[in-house]
């Protein structure tokens, strides 16, 4: 699916997967895009691409539909740094791509960051959850139309590719019986513990 081929119905799978139209979709919708165009690669079946994001929000279910690259497939990487960037890496070609976000892309009108706040205050109107939703379609609209070069700077990269999801057996931890992944396990004076084990106090 490269970028020639990225629809709108395309978007459509995107907001039925997230649940909801909003400009941090849009902005992963087209992040996405642009690095398919830019690696020339198709969506992901198994693990020919990876995904390394680098933020927990609403681009990134985009980025999963788009490109396949799963968190249970192992190829799809995240790194909490708190930016919208997006890199995509193809394993066949070595070729790797960095998608980042311009400032003022996602700047909002007062009225937005307004009603933004009334939302997650649980003090909006009826009629300004309304207006809220409408704004928020409209902004989406606006990047899902503008020129990628005017959201993204794109440059190539060499970034490391990770290895392959690996599967392997568990055995129970010794502490509080679950079945864990092997290579999770922590040994602790000769017993097996688990890392939630290990956190408690």
């Amino acid at each position: 699916m490269t970028k020639e081929n990225v629809t709108s119905e395309d978007f459509n799978r995107c907001a039925d997967f997230h649940g909801h139209v909003c400009p941090g979709l849009a902005i992963g919708f087209r992040a996405a895009g642009a690095g398919l165009e830019w690696l020339r690669e198709n969506r992901s079946v198994d693990e020919e691409l990876v995904a390394i994001v680098e933020n927990n929000a609403c681009g990134v279910d985009a980025v999963q539909v788009l490109t396949g690259c799963t968190f249970g497939k192992g190829n799809l990487i995240h790194k909490d740094h708190g930016k919208q960037v997006f890199t995509f890496i193809g394993r066949d070609s070595g070729a790797g791509v960095r998608v980042a976000m311009k400032p003022g892309v996602i700047e909002l009108s007062e009225r937005h960051r307004e009603l933004v706040k009334k939302i997650r205050e649980e003090s909006a109107t009826e009629d300004e959850r309304k207006e809220f939703w409408d704004i928020h379609r409209q902004k989406s609209q606006e990047i899902l139309g503008k020129p990628v070069e005017d959201l993204f700077a794109i440059r190539s990269t060499n970034a490391t590719l990770p290895g392959k999801a690996m599967i392997e057996p568990s055995i129970a931890c010794d502490q509080c019986g679950e079945p864990t992944m092997v290579s999770k396990l922590i040994d602790l004076d000769g017993r097996n513990v688990c890392k939630e084990c290990l956190d408690k106090p």
